[in-house]
């Protein structure tokens, strides 16, 4: 496989963006992804790099809503118990080519069942490439879920599932479920390097991949052959990767790239007033927290755990480093969801029954760690400093706090650890709308050694989220999370911090932008006016 010459400088950047080909649009993006195979991990980083310019899934959810709709499947029916869903694909869909590889035939069946057996099953041959965990796979119990996957003939597919399950087909439209190709699949393992799934993907999507260039820039461009009519509305696609909010917004103001996102709280206002720079926002469907390790002393005990959150100064978090753009969190979704339960009650910041709590739970000379995100999420535009001003609340309690952080990925990695120190700091943006996708995806026992990491395996709260998911009525499953939410805010296996609002700042060129409240960044039907 061989790969093209890369662009690095943002000089070069400029002038592709600027010069002969107009219909180059830049995003300077806030990190590297982990990998192009979105099925091996939950990063918003890596979903804008991956799922959403490369691939498709059977259904979408249209952009800037959380409405579904179809994709590769032009259609589904449920049965009446909900046990069995068949989806009826697209004709004439094709897979990008690359250097190595042509497609000899369209999208079919044998690829619905490739991207979802490889998950599902030890056996299956790319189950272990790529060190995958499948971690939203497992995190979602859908192992336990689906029952069996059919070709029913090669343009329909039929899921069986255990039980009924309320959030299926919206779960069907996140990242996770992307179609890659079983063909290509299996040139790259005929060929020994079954990895290439991973660096050099392969889809249905908008833009075809074209190459990457670590911690710099990654090059896509469009694809002639997309299903979508008149889709994408660009030529090429760029990625240039600038962890720095400082560095994103003078590249912005230069003209270097046309789309920025996570700018620094304190830097909005002069964007807006800038006429050279548009500014959209949203109210986020997200939440920041700090995830103690739940399974190592003393973090294993809740009074413990809820004596540390009452030690944290959460409104001094949101003026410093959310400086108007977010608001304190109490519950782990955030409150535009539906089944929020506002009537839990925060734990108070009281330094001084935090101590006191501390010495009643037998704690003394503690001394802990708070990891630090490297990169920007709406969640928390300052993860450095907020685990700074943790720093110093603690100490108030006679705490000691050591800061550490890793590269992106090695941070995510390594944060799952069922036996890490400390206490994490991360975030989450809802991937479909649904209450589970945080209670379950973030709390559950299936997520415990992935995303969930608290490695918090309660199972009370496990049993009343699992039972939500298996009701069809919506007023019995806000009873049953609003139940959730509460156990939760008792266990305290999070101190929860704050939900935030999203801002995108782009260039007056930019047209067709849509904020998404899941948190992508999509580029499909976005253009530029000459």
């Amino acid at each position: 496989m061989s790969f093209k010459k890369l662009l690095s400088s943002g000089a070069m950047l400029c002038a592709l963006a600027a010069g002969a080909q107009a219909q180059t649009l830049v995003y300077c993006s806030e990190g590297s992804p982990e990998g192009f195979d979105p099925a091996l991990f939950t990063a918003g980083t890596t979903f804008d790099a991956s799922s959403h310019p490369i691939y498709n899934r059977l259904v979408e959810f249209k952009t800037g809503t959380t409405e579904v709709v179809p994709g590769l499947a032009e259609s589904f029916e449920a049965s009446e118990d909900g046990l069995e869903y068949t989806f009826h694909l697209r004709e004439g869909v094709k897979f990008h080519s690359t250097d190595g590889f042509t497609p000899s035939r369209d999208f079919n069946a044998d690829d619905v069942l490739f991207s979802f057996e490889r998950q599902m099953n030890e056996d299956h041959p790319y189950n272990g490439v790529s060190g995958g965990t499948w971690e939203y796979f497992a995190a979602m119990s859908m192992s336990d879920l689906i029952e069996s996957i059919e070709k029913v003939d090669d343009m329909t597919v039929k899921f069986t599932l255990t039980r009924p399950e309320a959030p299926f087909i919206a779960n069907m439209a996140m990242d996770f479920a992307s179609i890659l190709s079983a063909e290509y699949g299996d040139a790259m393992m005929d060929a020994g390097t079954p990895e290439m799934m991973n660096q050099a993907p392969v889809g249905t999507g908008p833009f075809t991949f074209v190459a990457y260039q670590k911690d710099a820039v990654i090059r896509y461009a469009k694809n002639a052959d997309y299903w979508k009519e008149g889709l994408p509305k660009v030529d090429n696609l760029v990625f240039a990767i600038t962890p720095d909010a400082s560095v994103r917004y003078q590249k912005l103001q230069a003209g270097e790239c046309h789309v920025m996102p996570y700018p620094n709280p304190a830097d909005v206002q002069a964007m807006q007033d800038d006429e050279g720079i548009e500014v959209k926002e949203q109210e986020g469907l997200n939440v920041g927290y700090l995830a103690y390790n739940t399974k190592v002393e003393p973090f294993d005990r809740p009074e413990v755990r809820k004596a540390l959150n009452m030690a944290i100064d959460k409104q001094g978090i949101i003026d410093v480093v959310f400086q108007g753009s977010g608001q304190i969190a109490k519950n782990p979704i955030p409150p535009t969801m539906w089944s929020y339960n506002d009537a839990v009650e925060d734990d108070a910041y009281d330094p001084e029954a935090a101590k006191q709590a501390l010495a009643d739970a037998g704690v003394e000379n503690l001394s802990m760690k708070i990891w630090a995100m490297p990169v920007q999420r709406p969640y928390n535009p300052n993860a450095r400093r907020m685990a700074e001003l943790m720093q110093e609340d603690f100490s108030k309690v006679g705490v000691d706090v050591e800061i550490v952080s890793y590269e992106w990925g090695e941070y995510l990695d390594r944060s799952k650890a069922e036996d890490r120190d400390g206490a994490v700091l991360l975030g989450w943006t809802g991937d479909n709308g649904d209450p589970d996708n945080f209670l379950a995806v973030l709390l559950g026992c299936d997520a415990v050694g992935g995303s969930n990491r608290a490695q918090w395996c309660h199972e009370p709260f496990d049993d009343v989220v699992q039972q939500a998911k298996s009701e069809t009525d919506q007023a019995e499953r806000t009873r049953l999370y609003e139940e959730a939410q509460q156990i939760f805010k008792d266990q305290a296996p999070w101190a929860t911090i704050a939900h935030s609002v999203v801002y995108m700042p782009m260039r007056p060129e930019v047209e067709g932008y849509v904020v998404h409240p899941l948190g992508g960044h999509i580029f499909t039907e976005v253009g530029l006016s000459q």
